[in-house]
């Protein structure tokens, strides 16, 4: 069983604008208020950059930068995990629209801004970071994945580390083959020792048996299809003074049990 320390939140979701807000809502003290979609705007990258990054980008480095300024970390001295269960949807469907055309010609923008790790990508020319990060997918388990990730680099390195998820729809037709009912991305400030605004304590073990525990009752239902909001069981749990247990879905019929404790 690992253990480490969840020092700050980023959240960007349809009601969900930020931490403090989602903090709320998932302690009780707010009700859920639809909002429209939120439409980031990284101010961690360059203007030239900023204009023509595509949304998935946007969401991703809208979360993380908030995590850190809430840690007053500065972006250059973390090492980062991203993770997606499908990557950019949008950008997909693009390229599919411009390999189904007669001139088959693909923009290489387009085709620069499709691979997994793009977000990873802006974020080091953004944050002028060159430590570590990481892009992973794990289908409907990504979240749990990029845990994983990040869990095994605090502990053996013993270094802080960012864990960002974000998903997005798909457009149709996509979409009826990928759905994905809402957008949401959220970073997590994971650290190996306990420091004065640790929010929560945790503990992190693999079990069998593939049952997660499910989103908050308080949130829409279209939530629970976005792989990346599978984060928000545990960051409700994070917000409660008793102790309780989180289970995420794994890979290969198995679940991660994250054991959680207020920190203070």
């Amino acid at each position: 069983m690992s253990t480490l320390y969840l020092q700050s939140v980023g959240v960007l979701g349809p009601g969900l604008p930020d931490w403090p807000t989602t903090r709320r809502i998932l302690s009780g003290e707010a009700p859920y208020d639809a909002q429209v979609e939120a439409q980031p705007n990284p101010m961690l990258l360059p203007p030239n950059e900023r204009r023509r990054v595509p949304r998935l980008v946007r969401w991703t480095i809208a979360a993380a930068h908030e995590a850190l300024i809430e840690a007053s970390r500065d972006p250059a001295d973390v090492a980062v995990v991203f993770t997606s269960s499908s990557g950019d949807g949008e950008i997909v469907h693009r390229l599919c629209e411009a390999a189904a055309s007669p001139a088959r010609e693909v923009s290489p923008t387009l085709f620069h801004n499709s691979v997994h790790n793009a977000p990873a990508g802006y974020w080091s020319i953004g944050a002028g970071s060159q430590q570590r990060s990481v892009a992973l997918c794990g289908h409907d388990a990504s979240f749990a994945v990029g845990l994983m990730e990040a869990v095994t680099l605090v502990c053996t390195e013993q270094v802080p580390v960012l864990l960002v998820a974000c998903d997005l729809p798909f457009p149709e037709p996509l979409a009826a083959l990928r759905p994905i009912g809402a957008s949401f991305a959220v970073a997590l400030l994971l650290s190996p020792v306990p420091c004065r605004q640790a929010l929560a304590c945790w503990q992190v073990s693999i079990g069998a048996g593939a049952e997660a525990t499910a989103i908050p009752a308080a949130l829409p239902a279209t939530l629970a299809t976005n792989p990346a909001a599978a984060a928000l069981p545990l960051l409700a749990a994070s917000t409660r003074d008793a102790a309780e247990t989180v289970r995420l879905t794994y890979v290969g019929g198995q679940h991660l049990a994250v054991e959680v404790r207020r920190c203070h």
